[in-house]
């Protein structure tokens, strides 16, 4: 599927500006509207990592206009780090935006990483029609009062993450939404070195088959 020409923009913030980039496949009906969390900001994470782009790349081939974003303190966006409390809150202002923009269709949840827990977070509130999330970060952030989302929810990990216990966020998952999708990848680290296609592929495979469903 082609992809219109990105429009990138800057959005209001609570902490000042937030930096986005749009991404909407060509001559087709919208069926989404998705919005996409980067890694942590404090450990090179923007809206430009390759696994986050994958991700918001898969969205879009499966016909979602798509927001990646900088958290703030990130690349453009204002304001400093601030240990998930207010990134979280960027992400709902970006998915307001977003439903008023695209009013009208399903919202689409994706993160990698750090930005998986936020995603994960805020599922619980925003109500997407489906969740995406890639490597999250169980054990380095406070999963404990998280609900289970009440949507499809995608777990992609890697077998070989160097940075979060593969079998914890198994474990993790299967706890709290035993329905979920988990997709293992055997020979991937934390950040898909050389796999990336295997991310694309689960992701799309995924996304396809939520459509099928409905």
């Amino acid at each position: 599927m082609s992809i219109a020409a990105p429009e990138r923009l800057l959005l209001a913030g609570a902490a000042g500006d937030l930096e986005l980039l749009i991404e909407t496949p060509s001559a087709v009906p919208l069926l989404a509207v998705a919005v996409c969390c980067h890694p942590h900001p404090l450990f090179g994470g923007s809206l430009t990592n390759k696994v986050i782009h994958t991700v918001a790349r898969a969205f879009v081939a499966q016909g979602a206009a798509t927001v990646r974003f900088n958290f703030r303190g990130v690349g453009a966006s204002a304001g400093v780090h601030d240990e998930g409390r207010g990134e979280f809150d960027d992400l709902r202002t970006i998915v307001a935006w977003a439903r008023q923009r695209w009013p009208g269709l399903p919202l689409w949840l994706g993160g990698f990483s750090f930005g998986a827990w936020v995603a994960l977070r805020a599922a619980a509130c925003e109500q997407p029609a489906l969740l995406v999330t890639v490597a999250p970060p169980v054990g380095r952030w406070d999963f404990a009062s998280i609900a289970a989302p009440s949507c499809p929810w995608l777990v992609l990990q890697g077998e070989r993450d160097e940075l979060v216990d593969a079998r914890a966020v198994t474990e993790y998952v299967r706890g709290i939404a035993p329905n979920s999708t988990v997709v293992s990848v055997a020979a991937a680290d934390h950040f898909f070195h050389g796999l990336l296609a295997e991310v694309r592929t689960a992701v799309e495979t995924f996304v396809a088959a939520q459509a099928c469903s409905e």
